[in-house]
């Protein structure tokens, strides 16, 4: 799947993506365009199913301190049906 997040209408940035899960979720290909338009690429990483929370978090680029939590997105993989 791939996640695309458009500029910010405030003074933050877009920063960084991540996966609860990383053993059932993997975040990949993080970048953010001149424009302030920010892409990565979620995958499954296994063939078990389950829930992880993705996060990305944003925050003023010229400002001291961590970035925070901006947007969150739950994912529930589902694994397909074995034959046999």
């Amino acid at each position: 799947m791939t996640l695309v997040l458009r500029p910010r209408p405030d003074d933050k940035r877009w920063k960084e993506v991540r996966s609860s899960a990383p053993a059932l979720v993997v975040a990949s290909g993080w970048r953010l365009d001149a424009g302030g338009t920010a892409h990565a690429s979620l995958r499954c990483a296994g063939t078990r199913g389950g829930e992880a929370l993705v996060t990305v978090t944003a925050g003023a680029p010229d400002v001291a301190g961590a970035a925070r939590p901006a947007f969150t997105l739950d994912v529930r993989v589902v694994p397909y049906a074995r034959e046999g």
